[in-house]
This record gives structure tokens, sequence and C-alpha cells, in this order.
């Protein structure tokens, strides 16, 4: 386990600077400077403390009256849980490292969302500190740079059934945990009776991050055989590429399809074994990839390349001359590296 103690009393003091930007300033400059000290990857979960549960809108609980955040290695995602009940910080889990972080919203949604980051430390110890949506605004470190909308976001995962995408809206229950090791960061998560169409199923999946380059790889492993298990990236109506090997492929979008202020560059891409995959096509919110039938474990990767990444990408070009070269490798060692 990595030595990360210093994290949860960061994570203290910045929520009780919420209400005061400039005192959050200067905690978040300390932060930077510690928070370096700490190893290159970095995952967590981080749930509200100090409240109740009660009555919120549309007839759905909300976590009220929270005084702090607390961080936790594994968690029983609660059965009163949704999207915004303020319960999880900044929704879900987390993980990152020096380049870029991600976020997967940990209900009925089960997307995957981007981080963009502007500095080279680890910055999700006080993302959503002062205030529970805060990451949306561009700040020092960076900011939310994706909208999911409807989709699965980038490499998120759901089912097709009838030509439509099934999320996580019918789970018996959720678990999280949190895994920090000198060589990478990762969660793991297992849904228990997910139902879609006529099929219940338990689902297994783990998400790595490692100390270089922007990727995750994503590992599902279901229960039981079914059609239409699937990821994707959001079509957000930009350049669309997709490239095959003997053995990998990738799909990958670039272009202006970001929530900064003036909207800038992205690409984003998707790597996937050709003899996993029944069919690539096109669905009503997302590029869509889609699994065999299998008990098996299916693997993939994806990653996000924003323009103002610390030394990123900036072109089209490169990140097409990137992309290819993580083909390559794959292809030729079955590694990503």
């Amino acid at each position: 386990m990595k030595n990360i103690a210093i994290i949860p009393i960061v994570l203290l003091s910045l929520y009780s600077c919420k209400d005061n930007k400039s005192k959050s300033s200067e905690v978040l400059e300390d932060v930077v400077t510690e928070v370096k000290t700490t190893p290159k990857t970095y995952a967590e979960i981080s749930v509200a403390q100090g409240g109740t549960w009660g009555d919120g809108p549309n007839g759905h609980q909300e976590y009220k009256g929270g005084t702090s955040f607390k961080n936790v290695e594994e968690l029983q995602v609660p059965e009163q849980h949704t999207d915004h009940t303020w319960y999880i910080r900044y929704e879900g889990p987390g993980w990152e490292n020096s380049q870029v972080g991600y976020r997967l919203y940990l209900d009925w949604r089960n997307a995957i969302d981007i981080f963009g980051k502007k500095v080279d430390s680890l910055v999700l110890p006080y993302v959503g500190q002062n205030g529970f949506g805060s990451y949306h605004e561009d700040a020092p470190w960076g900011q939310d740079i994706l909208k999911a909308g409807k989709s699965m976001g980038l490499g998120g995962y759901g089912r097709v059934v009838a030509d439509t995408m099934v999320h996580f809206q019918k789970v018996q229950d959720t678990k999280a945990n949190i895994t920090n090791t000198d060589t990478n960061s990762s969660i793991d998560i297992a849904y228990t009776g997910w139902e879609s169409g006529e099929d219940t199923i338990d689902l297994k999946s783990k998400l790595t991050i490692y100390p270089e380059d922007r990727y995750t790889k994503a590992e599902l492993t279901p229960s039981k055989a079914i059609e239409g298990l699937c990821t994707g990236i959001v079509d957000h109506n930009v350049a669309f590429h997709k490239k095959e090997g003997e053995i990998w492929a990738y799909i990958a979008t670039y272009g202006i399809q970001t929530l900064t202020e003036p909207a800038d560059k992205l690409g984003m891409a998707l790597f996937y074994k050709l003899d996993e995959v029944t069919e690539q096509k096109k669905g009503d919110y997302e590029h869509l990839v889609i699994f065999k039938p299998t008990t098996e474990t299916v693997t993939y990767y994806f990653l996000a390349a924003w323009e103002q990444e610390l030394n990123g990408i900036k072109t089209e070009a490169d990140f097409l001359k990137d992309i290819d070269t993580k083909l390559e490798a794959l292809n030729a060692t079955n590694s990503i590296k």
C-alpha cells in the first residue's frame, strides 16, 4: 500500500474552507506542494459525513447536512444513492496520474468522465472540496472537461438491448474497492443482480491507471454470457477515426468537444481486441464497441488527450500519431507500452 496518509488530512481541511475562496486558494497551493511528494498514481472514493438521508426531489433521497468528506478504501453503495444525491464527492471513484484524471459515476449512469489537468501533480484530493460541482469551473489544476450526457462517456460500460442502451438502472447491490500500490492505482467494482432486458447477471469491473501515459486499462468479467455488453466513446459530432490491426483495433474522436469556455480540442481513443468484439457501430449517443457473449474477462484501454494538458498533444495529427504507436505496440506485444 502506498503511503498516502497525508491525503485524508488535506481533504478535511479543504472541505472546511469551502465557503472561503481566498483561504481555499491558499490551501490549494499547499496541497499542490505536498501532494507532489506522493506516488505517481492515485485512486480514491470519498463520502459525505455528518449528515443524514432525507427526502429530495422526484421521490429520491438526498444526503443533507454533510459537514465533511471522508476517504474510504471500500464502499457498499447505499440503497438510497442515485445521481446528484450529494453523498459521494464528485459522484464516484476517481483515478489519476500526472497527465490526466478520470471519474466514474457510481450510480445508474455508470459513465466515465474526464478531469483535464494543467499541472503534473496529483489533484483529486481537493477536487470538489470548495462546492460540490466546483470542478465544472476552470481552476489552476484544470477542470471536468467532458459532457457525457446520456452516453457512457469515455470507456464506460453498459448493454445494448433491442438497439437501446441500458445503463445500470436496476442493480441489487454495488460495491467498490480502491487499491493504491507502487506500480498502479485501481478501482474494483462488483455489481450484483444487474437487470437488463430479460437477463440478470453479476458483473465485475477493474479500472487501472499507471504512472506513465494517459490510458486506463479496463477489465470486465460477466457472470453470464449475454449479448450486447459494450463500451464506447460519446459522440460530439467531431472527427471519427477507426483503425484495425491483426489483433487489436481502435476507435477515436478528435476536435472541439470540451466543456471549457470557449470549448477546445480533445482527443479520445478506445482500444479493443478484435476477437472479443462482435460489432463496432454508431449508437444514439456514442460510438459503440459491442463484445461477444462470454464469461471470460474482456479487456480494453481508453485514453483522453486534452490540448491544455501540461506539454500535451495540440493537434489531430499528433494525436493520431500517438494512438497509432500504441496500436502498433498492442499488436506486436499485447501491451500498450
